[in-house]
Order: structure tokens, then sequence, then C-alpha cells
């Protein structure tokens, strides 16, 4: 293990599909609840996809100080408020009467901004042509710049969730935003512990937010024939792992965790949650949508987290397994489910189908950007509860994906130490691992 600082959790919080707060969602996860339900945020009965994973009864101005301040703040910067907002209350910031601001910052994984879909599409319904299945870009463009004044249009850049953040917690430490697809926030989180073990912050707050549910992303996705399109209950829809999945179902979100120096934790009282202790990060330098089939960006990105975690992969002489949890990227494509085996066998080898591992997009949807970051918090409440979430809608493997990936229930175990992948269009491939804060 490095000799560099310790990074610990001193708090999470999410905001997602299955709920609003660590109990609820947790909750939800552990007894194989589901998300999925038809689209609300625009009709979407012409589409090939007619679901998604949407957030839903969440009030953003429970969680901040003057609700004006955000008020042109776009729906990912307001999940990202939230999520923020219960992280920075679990990890008692506040309490701390000596702060030194300036040395806490912020790396998040955002993803762009999007318009007020509901007043947009009141001018704009003729833009989607569902023969071709396609928008008419120009038609889209001329209705968008009709209704964004400036604010709106700022609104729309990635980093401004950081922007808000800042404003909201008054941190003006190193402020950073990565947008590298669906690893973005695995990343962000990575990136952010090595800030603070370069001396450069005390804490940092990291994560990610997102969503996509509007027309252009949902076109889009169909377009690349990534979602699902389901006939029957949304809840069945999405099947990482299973002989018949068909593709991922959009989620949205937020997921933050405060990161803090393990001195300055402890020396303010603070209670570590778990302990960052690898990150690694590769590229495949393939085709852009599609991973390298033999699955070597994604064995690099995990060899290199366990290397940095002083973990040796191959070993299990003392009779525990390397890791004992894997958090899948898991998206419910019948390509990245078999890669990811695939690389899951290339790096842990015989003792692969011995780990197990499960996929929480099964119930959550995906929420691209903000997904590592959700996935993150899962495996440290999986640590502290001792129970490990499942992967719903699994009733037939597939060829060749013979791992154990927990099916359809959750399981009561012994978590110490959990790996977390995820994947992104680009080649992006990055990989945490977290284990229970010990003295």
């Amino acid at each position: 293990m490095s000799t560099s600082p310790r990074v610990v959790v001193t708090g999470m919080g999410w905001i997602t599909p299955l709920g609003c707060s660590l109990e609820e969602v947790w909750s939800h996860l552990v007894s194989a609840g589901s998300g999925m339900a038809p689209i609300t945020r625009f009709d979407a009965s012409t589409f090939p996809t007619t679901f998604a994973a949407e957030v839903k009864d969440y009030d953003f101005a429970q969680f901040v100080r003057d609700p004006a301040i955000h008020a042109t703040a776009g729906l990912n910067t307001r999940f990202a408020l939230g999520a923020a907002r219960q992280a920075w209350q679990q990890s008692r910031l506040d309490d701390h009467q000596n702060l030194d601001r300036a040395r806490v910052g912020l790396y998040l994984g955002a993803g762009e901004g999007v318009l007020d879909t509901k007043n947009y599409l009141k001018t704009n319904l003729s833009a989607w042509n569902p023969e071709a299945r396609a928008v008419d870009g120009a038609r889209w463009i001329a209705s968008a710049l009709k209704l964004m004044n400036d604010h709106r249009e700022i609104e729309q850049e990635p980093n401004m969730p950081i922007a808000h953040l800042a404003r909201e917690f008054e941190v003006t430490g190193p402020a950073f935003n990565c947008l590298t697809a669906c690893a973005a926030s695995t990343q962000a989180i990575g990136e952010a512990c090595d800030i603070i073990r370069r001396g450069e912050a005390d804490v940092m707050i990291s994560g990610g937010t997102h969503t996509m549910i509007h027309p252009l992303g949902v076109t889009g996705f169909n377009r690349l024939t990534a979602l699902s399109t389901h006939d029957g209950d949304p809840a069945e829809a999405s099947r990482p792992f299973d002989r018949t999945r068909g593709g991922f179902v959009m989620g949205e979100g937020s997921g933050i965790v405060t990161l803090e120096r393990l001195d300055h934790a402890l020396a303010r009282g603070a209670v570590p949650l778990a302990e960052i202790i690898g990150y690694g990060s590769s590229c495949d330098a393939f085709r852009i949508t599609d991973i390298q089939p033999d699955g070597r960006g994604a064995a690099a990105a995990m060899n290199m987290a366990l290397s940095q975690a002083g973990i040796d992969p191959l070993d299990a002489s003392s009779g525990a397994l390397p890791i004992d949890y894997v958090s899948a990227h898991g998206t419910g494509t019948q390509e990245n489910d078999s890669i990811e085996t695939r690389a899951i066998k290339r790096v842990f080898g015989e003792l692969a189908p011995r780990i197990p591992m499960s996929s929480i997009k099964s119930m959550m949807g995906h929420l691209i950007a903000a997904a590592g970051a959700v996935e993150l918090i899962t495996c440290i409440l999986a640590i502290r509860n001792g129970e490990l979430p499942p992967t719903r809608n699994l009733h037939t493997p597939d060829d060749g994906l013979d791992l154990d990936y927990v099916p359809n229930a959750s399981r009561k175990a012994d978590v110490h130490t959990c790996l977390s992948n995820n994947f992104g269009f680009g080649g992006q491939n990055d990989t945490l691992i977290v284990t229970r804060y010990s003295e």
C-alpha cells in the first residue's frame, strides 16, 4: 500500500431514482426494488424506448440555504446540491469552527445541463420525426434559442454544478470537472484523492451528477442501439448478464462523497466511514463506442488500482479473497457484460468465480456520469452493513457469463474490501478500491 497520506470518506449523499436518502435507497437496493417506469419528463410515446429511471418527488430547496441563489440551476445541478448537502452534513464540517475553506476543493464528473424539456417541447414537437426516429437538429436549435436567456445558456455548461456547490458551501479550494462519459464520477473521485495526497487540499467534495432523460439524450442512445426497448414491465427491462439482455435503462441523479485526509478528519473528531486505497485509469485506444474485446483496457485499470492498494489479485493464500465484492459496470448491453466478465477473469484468474459481483444498474438504471459515485457509495454501505446488493432480473446467464453475479436476492457477507468499475464511451476505464477503515 502507498505510504502517501491516507484518504477516507467522512460523508456520503445521493439523489437517485430509488430515493433521496442513504437509508431509503439502500433499503430498495437490498430488496431488489426498481426505479424504472414510463417517462414523464416528456412525451416519449413515439420513441423506441418509452421508459427510464427518473428521480421522483425531489425538492432541492430543502437542501440549500437560499433557493433563490440557485434559481437558474439546471436539473443536474439541483441533484448535486441535494447529494452534496447530505455528504456535508454527515461529515459534520459545519461543526469544525476553524475549517479552512480555501483547503476544501471540488471535483465532479458532471454531465452537461439540459433545457426545461416540457417548455421546450411546447414549441418543438415537430422536431421529432417518428418515421426517421431522429431529431431535426436545425429545428431543435432554433427552438432552444427562443427559450434560453443568458443564464440558461450558461447553465448548460458541465462545470456549473461546481460553481453552485462552491457558492453554497463557500469553499474556494481546487475545483475541477471531468466528463469522461460513464466513467466520469469514478475518475473524479480517484483524481480528488490524488489532490489530497499531493497536499493541495485537506477535503474534497467529489462525485458526479447527470441527467440525459430528454428527447436528444434518449434519441442518441436509441440510435446507438444501447438502450433497452423492452416491451413489457419497465422494472424488468434492465437485465445485466442475462441471456435476454437488450441494453441499459437511462437513469439520472447524483452521488457525492466527502473525501478527507485521515489526520485532518481525526483531528476534528470526524468518523471515517471507509478508506479509498486504490485508483486506476486506462484508455482502450479502440473504437469510440466499443470496449477492447479481450478486456485488456478494463483489466489494466483494475490492475493499476490493485497495485496502488497493495493487493495481489491472484493471492488467496491467507484463506481470504483479495477482493470481497466487485461493483460491476454491468450495463446490460450484450458487449459490456461479456467483456467485463472477461476482464474480471483476466485479472483474478482462477479466483474470479469465487468473487461476488453485481450491477445496481438493474435497479436504478444507468446514471451515466453519476454512475460511479452512487456505485462507490453502494460499496461503502455493503462494507458497513455486511450485505451485497443483487443483480435484478438475472434468470438465465448468457453463455460464458459464469461468475457469481448475486442474482435477484441480496446476500449477507463479511465485506472488507470492494472494487468498483466504470467504463465510458471513448474507451475510458476507471476503477476504485475502497476498504473498511481501520486504525
